[in-house]
């Protein structure tokens, strides 16, 4: 008689070969993994899963797995480096830029819940995302964005700790490092935050970097909190953008956006956010432009409103905020 199965075991998983981007899977084509079935809890859903281990070439550290599959599957990304497969960026790079929104939960009670009811649905499939509907101008960002190559530099060896207390005694012979880590916001990553793309510190500067370079610099005044559209279809409506604005950016609520004023006339249209750090937002996903009505329209930050002089305001006058346009 077969033996009976474990209850306590159901719904873990297990698995042949690991999911990997070309990175982590390192530059020897020939390389020996070491295989343990539930090794270890997966880092975002918690179920023991089937854990892999191998050195991706000479003088790189050793790489494990730290999710299970089937949370792989469901962001399409490198169950060790958690970088999206197709484009080697973080998640929230590429949730921003193609407008996906994060559905899966996050609390302790409901992701083991949810991983598994996945597991059924993704069988069979490579990747739980829906890209195909999303936007021309997001998927050229990511193109200018992803590596073309793969960047084994980050499978050096960990920094020694004992070096950066000075008190390392291997000298050539240590194994790791001989670096003073930097302390900075980039050194200050969780694996939560990176799977489900929220305040990762790498994304941020990825995206900050590339809004610069189109020439989406965030004006020094920061009391500029709106966005300009121009060239606009002549079929777009308030509504029409006032929606697309909101769907391109699924981080955001739409208590953020303060107002959206479209000048039929001109046929451009000024976004007014609430608060500068969604405008930024909002201008990194938008680097490329942002596609309404199927055009894809440019995007460029508002201007400051000039200050009056002093002996022509009187306590009858009034004055909209210097980077907001309401009708």
């Amino acid at each position: 008689m077969p033996p009976k199965a474990d209850i306590n075991k159901a719904g873990w998983e297990q698995s042949e070969f690991p999911i990997l981007c070309e990175t982590c899977l390192g530059s020897n084509p020939f390389i020996r993994m070491s295989k343990q079935e539930y090794g270890r809890s997966c880092g975002t859903c918690a179920r023991p899963f089937t854990v892999f281990r191998w050195n991706p070439g000479s003088g790189a550290r050793f790489k494990t797995t730290v999710i299970c599959q089937t949370c792989a599957k469901i962001k399409n990304v490198c169950q060790t480096c958690l970088l999206d497969l197709e484009y080697g960026l973080p998640t929230q790079v590429r949730d921003t830029a193609l407008g996906l929104a994060n559905e899966a939960p996050t609390s302790d009670i409901n992701r083991e819940y949810y991983a598994q009811n996945m597991e059924g649905k993704l069988d069979g499939n490579k990747s739980g995302l829906d890209s195909g509907r999303a936007a021309s101008a997001g998927k050229e960002m990511l193109k200018q964005l992803a590596r073309t190559d793969p960047y084994y530099k980050r499978n050096r060896p960990n920094v020694c700790s004992f070096f950066s207390k000075g008190e390392c005694k291997r000298g050539s012979e240590c194994p790791y490092r001989h670096e003073i880590p930097a302390d900075n916001e980039l050194a200050h990553q969780n694996m939560q935050d990176r799977y489900h793309g929220r305040n990762d510190p790498v994304a941020r500067k990825i995206m900050s970097s590339h809004a610069e370079a189109q020439g989406l610099k965030p004006p020094d005044d920061v009391a500029v909190t709106s966005l300009f559209l121009s060239s606009l279809s002549p079929t777009s409506t308030e509504l029409s953008i006032r929606t697309q604005v909101l769907q391109s950016l699924p981080s955001i609520q739409a208590t953020q956006l303060k107002s959206v004023v479209h000048v039929e006339k001109t046929r451009c249209a000024f976004i007014n956010f609430r608060d500068r750090a969604v405008a930024e937002t909002a201008a990194q996903a938008w680097a490329n432009g942002l596609e309404i009505d199927g055009e894809r329209i440019p995007v460029k930050w508002g201007r400051s409103r000039p200050k009056q002089p002093a002996n022509l305001a009187g306590p009858s006058a009034t004055a909209l905020p210097a980077t907001t346009v309401e009708s």
